[in-house]
């Protein structure tokens, strides 16, 4: 293996535990590409039972006359040529004041990359809140770029399990449109990768979506107890 590029005036034992987290480095980035190719092998799942509802408003945000509101079913957020869906589970229940804060975050950068990741796939964002105070808080944020959808009373949350008797869960799904139009589930995440236990130690099960996480994990100190918040 080529060695390692050295910086000028580092000592002995930068060097070799440099070379250590080298190996660990590259270790974890074969582990992505297995989990990656892990996931591929996945079969659909069985066809999607509902053809849920959901509340949307005009793409552009700042528009908010209520002529331009609809009903739009998940069969319908398939562009033609376009089989796969991702959507991004929100946090941000009817009654909450605010919506969460972490999911905000990802939401932010979801909407600078969704124009590329738009280009290949259809992308969305869903939150049970009412339409009309999820468009609210985009005009806040910015997020001119992302569909937003809102679950409303339909079962979609409750029945991929970001929904429970606790509240709302953050989380991302993938769904695709079989040959002869049938609408199959194919994956979903949580954050907590397994929801319920105590000082749960899998809660960062969608950091990976977040540079934010990633670059705080390269100081020193690491990312350590920072949240984020809706402004600073």
């Amino acid at each position: 293996m080529t060695p390692a590029v050295k910086f000028q005036g580092e000592s002995d034992e930068y060097r070799k535990l440099r070379d250590k987290l080298l190996e660990a480095e590259i270790a974890l980035k074969d582990q992505r590409e297995t989990v990656a190719a892990l996931r591929r092998q996945l079969p659909m799942g069985a066809p999607v039972a509902t053809d849920y509802v959901f509340r949307e408003g005009p793409a552009d945000i700042r528009d908010d006359s209520p002529a331009n509101f609809k009903e739009v079913r998940l069969s319908e957020l398939f562009a033609p040529g376009k089989d796969r869906l991702i959507v991004d589970h929100m946090m941000y229940a009817p009654n909450a004041k605010s919506p969460c804060p972490m999911c905000s975050m990802w939401a932010d950068g979801y909407n600078a990359i969704a124009p590329h990741v738009s280009q290949k796939v259809n992308f969305v964002l869903v939150a049970k809140v009412d339409i009309a105070k999820l468009r609210d808080l985009a005009r806040q944020r910015g997020w001119d770029k992302i569909r937003l959808l809102s679950s409303g009373r339909s079962t979609f949350n409750a029945d991929f399990h970001v929904e429970d008797e606790r509240g709302q869960h953050p989380g991302v799904s993938v769904f695709s449109r079989e040959p002869g139009g049938k609408i199959h589930h194919f994956y979903t995440t949580e954050a907590s990768l397994r929801p319920g236990a105590n000082n749960n130690p899998n809660h960062r099960g969608i950091d990976l979506f977040c540079p934010v996480w990633n670059l705080l994990d390269l100081l020193p100190e690491g990312r350590e107890d920072w949240f984020p918040k809706l402004s600073y």
